[in-house]
């Protein structure tokens, strides 16, 4: 397959879609310092909510890029995929995210009125199948990603992948400054994928505690479990044990015996959290990253 063009960035990075984290501010800001914006359909509350928060993103992204995206969650546990998926094709949203699920039912739809899938994968095996779904860019999940994780080394996922795929690939794990964007830029990435960061902004909407708790936080405070979301994902330990999902003794309380609040409470951050140093603006944010990505040469 060709490699596909990109749109031009002021650094090439996603600002990635996080559960009660990511909202209009976020992606507004994202998309107005010259990244990517995304944020997952399911952080409006309502079908109604999310289609108000379409036409303000399109409305406050016209004077930049107006590039945005959106994440549609696909398992069949969402039963909101299918409304969600029809107000993303009715505002013909610029580039359509999809996750723990096949994307094969989204691709035509999306590319139907000009628009571009991206697929998150976490193996080798799911990046052929989404490749054969005809999406247009793999985020590959690597270790150490905030979140929902990967578990394979990231020089070697993108090694292995680049064997089959020439199209356009973004890489998410530990990515928190522009050297290690041009890293793997080097290993044959296009883009860095990156969420632990943009927790700790003001435009984001975690709360000031799950900021400052980031802040201080270092690769030794993330621990990785599927006990929150039945997915291996990666998380502050301090929430954890502060929600009672986890024990002092390292264990983990049974699936499904905490009630929700606790599991909201669970706060996600990636193994490079060690960078994140204060809150900052995203634009401020943005700038370091491109200052660093410049120098790193």
């Amino acid at each position: 397959m060709e490699n596909k063009k990109l749109f031009t960035f002021k650094v090439p990075v996603i600002a990635a879609p996080m559960f009660l984290v990511s909202g209009i501010e976020l992606v507004v800001a994202s998309a107005n310092a010259g990244i990517v914006g995304a944020f997952p359909t399911l952080n409006a509350r309502t079908p109604a909510l999310l289609d108000a928060w379409m036409a303000e993103i399109k409305d406050r992204t016209r004077s930049a890029s107006g590039l945005f995206a959106a994440n549609l969650i696909l398992h069949p546990s969402n039963g909101r995929r299918s409304d969600d998926l029809d107000i993303v094709i009715n505002h013909r949203v610029p580039w359509v995210i999809t996750s723990v699920g096949s994307p094969v039912n989204v691709v035509e739809r999306v590319h139907a009125y000009g628009g571009q899938v991206l697929a998150d994968v976490a193996t080798v095996r799911h990046a052929k199948k989404a490749i054969q779904a005809g999406v247009d860019m793999l985020v590959l999940l690597t270790a150490g990603a905030g979140g929902n994780t990967g578990w394979i080394n990231p020089f070697a996922f993108i090694e292995e992948v680049r064997s089959f795929w020439l199209g356009p690939l973004a890489v998410a794990g530990c990515l928190t400054t522009g050297r290690q964007i041009r890293a793997v830029q080097v290993a044959g990435a296009d883009m860095a994928y990156i969420g632990t960061p943009f927790i700790a902004t003001p435009e984001s909407m975690a709360s000031n505690d799950y900021k400052d708790a980031l802040v201080s936080a270092g690769a030794d405070d993330i621990v990785k479990t599927d006990a929150v979301t039945g997915i291996p994902a990666n998380f502050l330990k301090s929430s954890l044990l502060e929600q009672g999902i986890m024990r002092a003794d390292g264990s983990f309380i049974p699936k499904g015996a905490g009630d929700l609040a606790s599991w909201k409470n669970a706060w996600s951050a990636g193994q490079g959290v060690a960078s994140v140093g204060s809150v900052e603006t995203v634009a401020r944010r943005v700038e370091k990253l491109h200052q660093e990505w410049l120098q790193a040469t």
